[in-house]
């Protein structure tokens, strides 16, 4: 741990549909306030997950996660329970606790996602491929080995832990 510093944020953002968006394993993510943004207090972004969509179970070791639906619903196994959460509910992931998600419907979800802090946002960069202008509404592309593979790999340097699947 190094020393503790309080972070503020120097201004007002506002969030919008242009902002960095990227393409995760059967998601679109497009990022609200960053880090850089909010004083290093929290990572915002919108995220849309198509039918089959979500990641694999792991833990956040530094931050801890809200999720909003405002369309749609999504299957989250989380400390080993599953949560059916629907539009207009969110859940509170705290940091250490295993967690999946899958939207096990037929059509799109749509999550607002919060971590609080910031820091999450550079295994992002690093991982996905950015959506390119034009791309918008393109389907998400569903995971690939290569996608999986860049997912684990980064994990460890943004506090990140994959858990195997028993």
């Amino acid at each position: 741990g190094g020393k503790h510093m309080t972070a503020h944020a120097r201004s007002p953002v506002h969030g919008t549909t242009s902002g960095e968006a990227y393409w995760g394993p059967g998601d679109r993510y497009v990022f609200h306030v960053t880090g850089a943004e909010s004083g290093d207090s929290m990572f915002a972004f919108d995220c849309l997950v198509g039918p089959g969509g979500g990641p694999p179970p792991h833990r956040h070791l530094a931050e801890d996660e809200l999720f909003f639906l405002y369309e749609g619903s999504i299957e989250f196994n989380a400390a080993e329970r599953t949560h059916v959460v629907s539009a207009g509910e969110a859940i509170f992931v705290p940091r250490g606790t295993t967690h999946s998600y899958r939207n096990v419907g037929e059509g799109n979800a749509l999550m607002y996602t919060i971590y609080t802090p910031a820091g999450m946002e550079g295994w992002f960069r690093e991982v996905f491929e950015r959506v390119r202008p034009g791309e918008f509404d393109m389907a998400p592309p569903p995971a690939d080995e290569a996608m999986i593979a860049r997912m684990l790999d980064a994990g460890p340097r943004y506090n990140v832990e994959w858990v195997a699947e028993v």
